[in-house]
């Protein structure tokens, strides 16, 4: 399970003065008309493990019942407001959250998806938050399909379920999963009203417009639909946070919901006939994921990471045949099928890919075929540097794929994939408006209007046109401690960014086999144009099983070295001042960044870290949390000495040292969040601060509904001022 997803924010700064050869500029610029930091009380309490014994003072904040914790905290929500509201001379915070909305338009839609006899879209209407789902009855075709679709009124728009009024009701909303039944009259949808991330379900009849079922259980993850379109299936985690259950009510009639099963190997059922219960399709094996698709009569799974079928009848489950290997420099991650194509979502060289292959596979496999021996289709998609996440993709009978693609330096494009005729159109750009006259607006819409055009007309290009010729996007080779080479994507404005001068943020994940996001984001701009440099950095912990598991267990270190080592080469190379580099971390990416601070504390002159995972030698040494045994195969299990022994050395809480100078840090968390407590930034930034050598300065805000734009102008803000750069004109 991932610890991440961020909700609330806190901050700590130093006063204390390094060499920054930048004498002008003081590092910190502290207004002497803030109150005193808030200061945590401190209660003896000792830990010990495997004969080691360590004083933790601030443990009493694990319990977020008690009120002298709440009122830290919104001291700290305070001092927070007051110490960024000081920036620019009080107004650049405003200035920035006004140029990123001012980028953005009035209303957002997704292009129609196609499903049956509908058209289903999303958008956000103007001056609104949060998407509306909504469809049409699809077009009858012709002039005088039009007229009578105009004249029956089925060209009119049916709102399913309005997301901003569940926020207003609750206060919060946190969008889960959203299944339209295969007869279009039913949505099951999640919904997170409290922030903590334990869903609930509703199911709404879309013909009356009511509810007319909620489910008592909260921590649903998942949904799906029979196809009789009357049998809901949902899972259940359980104290860990894991689902481990599947239930399924009958819709519309007063028969209770049922458990399926519990968890322990790989079932199949028929969803026709979901009382037969269901069929045994693998045992579990240590460090072997299954992913299992349907298609007619044949069961095709990826496992370990190859791709294999059977026969989908009871008596011959076991006869698998493997079809496919992906090659030596090849992983499949993941699969979707359709009646005539099989895509599957690939990972060559470190770079995201898919392919389709025509369906059904002819042949009896005596031997595992290559891929490439399936005639696959490879999506052409604009360059390396690319994120490429698919789109609904319900309609089983079509042949037409939807992926929405982007990178820094391209708008999120919507392309459909025709994998018949074996073309794409692109079907919709992310609009980008009101930019700096310093990056040339004209250039901007020139350049979407070439991507469309090569969209239409060429079917296999190699580089797709983008806003390059405005923001160089290079990806480099970075040679880590132990010899190993490290992807770091950077970015920055050509025109804006100052070599050997020129501040930056270097961003990092490194765990659980996930991919740092490096799709587009408007908000960046503001950054750019004021000639700041971002950098990527895919450190070991991420990506593909074995670049994973280089990252994992005795091995974390090396995700931490990596990082440290990019931060080193920006500086070097003179893409970023030595005093003016950034980082920025989010959940597990916290400790990332918190370890290296502890490591190399003058690296970094700022830092944000969201909702981080800090105190991981207190929470792994309690099996009673959410997600800390099952965090043992990625961090590795304290009960063991000798891993252990590996977390103590990098715990960013536990190696906090006395009379070192550390930066100014910004770090978040969310009171209701079940992945990261609330005390591990706390307890952090209490612990920090009790170091008075660095004058530490602690800072908090909490958020919740707030937008991306009001978060990202809030961290920007401190950034700058903690570079003491919070009046540099743009």
């Amino acid at each position: 399970m991932l610890r991440r997803r961020p909700r609330l924010r806190h901050f700590a700064t130093s006063t204390c003065r390094r060499s920054s050869g930048l004498p002008s500029q003081p590092h910190v610029p502290v207004p002497n008309a803030l109150l005193p930091p808030p200061v945590a009380k401190m209660v003896l309490f000792t830990v010990s493990a495997h004969g080691r014994s360590w004083s933790d003072p601030y443990h009493w904040m694990r319990d977020t019942s008690d009120p002298e914790l709440t009122a830290l905290l919104a001291a700290e929500n305070a001092y927070a407001d007051a110490f960024v509201g000081s920036a620019g001379r009080g107004g650049l915070r405003s200035r920035l959250a006004a140029e990123m909305r001012a980028r953005l338009p009035l209303s957002a839609a997704t292009p129609p998806q196609p499903w049956g006899p509908w058209l289903y879209y999303q958008y956000v209407p103007e001056g609104m938050e949060y998407p509306v789902l909504s469809r049409k009855l699809r077009p009858s075709g012709g002039l005088a399909g039009a007229l009578l679709d105009y004249l029956s009124g089925s060209e009119k728009e049916q709102v399913l379920l309005d997301w901003n009024e569940v926020a207003e009701k609750n206060g919060y909303v946190h969008i889960g999963s959203c299944r339209i039944s295969p007869d279009h009259r039913l949505l099951a949808y999640t919904v997170d009203a409290s922030g903590g991330e334990l869903f609930s379900l509703e199911v709404k009849d879309l013909r009356s417009n009511h509810v007319i079922f909620s489910s008592s259980d909260k921590g649903i993850v998942s949904l799906a639909w029979a196809h009789n379109s009357e049998d809901l299936f949902y899972t259940v985690s359980d104290e860990t946070l894991r689902p481990n259950q599947v239930f399924c009510k009958k819709l519309q009639s007063d028969e209770a919901e049922f458990l399926v099963f519990t968890e322990k190997d790989v079932y199949v059922m028929e969803s026709d006939n979901v009382r037969k219960g269901l069929w045994p399709i693998r045992k579990r094996a240590d460090k072997v994921q299954y992913f299992l698709e349907h298609h007619n009569d044949t069961e095709t799974p990826t496992e370990g990471y190859y791709l294999a079928r059977s026969r989908a009848e009871k008596s011959l489950v076991d006869n698998w045949q493997v079809v496919a290997l992906p090659g030596s420099d090849c992983a499949i991650q993941d699969m979707d099928i359709f009646h005539d194509n099989l895509v599957l979502f690939l990972r060559k060289n470190g770079i995201n890919g898919f392919c389709s292959i025509d369906m059904p596979i002819d042949g009896d496999f005596q031997e595992p075929k290559e891929l490439g021996d399936l005639d696959p289709w490879y999506f052409p998609i604009p360059s390396n540097s690319c994120s490429i996440v698919p789109g609904s993709n319900n309609d089983f009978m079509s042949s037409t794929y939807r992926l929405v693609v982007s990178s820094p330096v391209i708008p999120d494009l919507t392309v459909d994939y025709d994998m018949k005729k074996k073309t794409f159109t692109i079907l919709d750009q992310e609009e980008v408006t009101n930019i700096s006259t310093s990056l040339d607006t004209a250039g901007l819409q020139s350049n979407i209007s070439s991507i469309q055009q090569n969209l239409h007309l060429v079917e296999n290009l190699q580089s797709w046109s983008d806003l390059s010729n405005l923001f160089a996007c290079e990806r480099l080779e970075v040679i880590s401690h132990d010899g190993v080479s490290v992807p770091l994507l950077i970015l920055y404005s050509r025109e804006a960014r100052r070599h050997g001068e020129s501040p930056g943020i270097l961003y990092g994940y490194g765990s659980y086999g996930e991919d740092l996001d490096k799709s587009w984001c408007s908000e960046r701009l503001s950054l750019l144009a004021r000639g700041w440099v971002l950098a990527f950095a895919d450190v070991r912990g991420g990506g593909d099983v074995s670049w994973h598991l280089a990252g994992t267990k005795a091995s974390k270190i090396n995700s931490i070295q990596d990082f440290a080592a990019c931060g080193m080469h920006l500086i070097k190379e003179g893409f970023v001042h030595k005093s003016r580099l950034c980082a920025i971390g989010c959940s597990a990416g916290g400790l990332l960044v918190g370890a290296v601070i502890n490591m190399v504390p003058d690296l970094f002159s700022a830092a944000v870290l969201k909702v981080p995972f800090l105190d991981i030698c207190n929470t792994m040494l309690d099996p009673t949390l959410p997600l800390t045994v099952l965090d043992y195969e990625e961090f590795g299990d304290p009960n063991i000495p000798a891993e252990f022994e590996a977390i103590y050395s990098y715990s960013p809480y536990d190696n906090l040292s006395p009379g070192v100078c550390y930066p100014p840090v910004l770090v978040t968390a969310s009171f209701n969040d079940t992945r990261v407590g609330v005390w591990e930034a706390a307890k952090w930034v209490a612990k920090l601060f009790s170091k008075l050598i660095c004058k530490v300065v602690i800072l908090a805000r909490a958020g919740g509904a707030s937008c991306i734009v009001t978060r990202q102008a809030f961290e920007y803000a401190f950034l700058m001022k903690a570079l003491g750069m919070d009046d540099t004109a743009m």
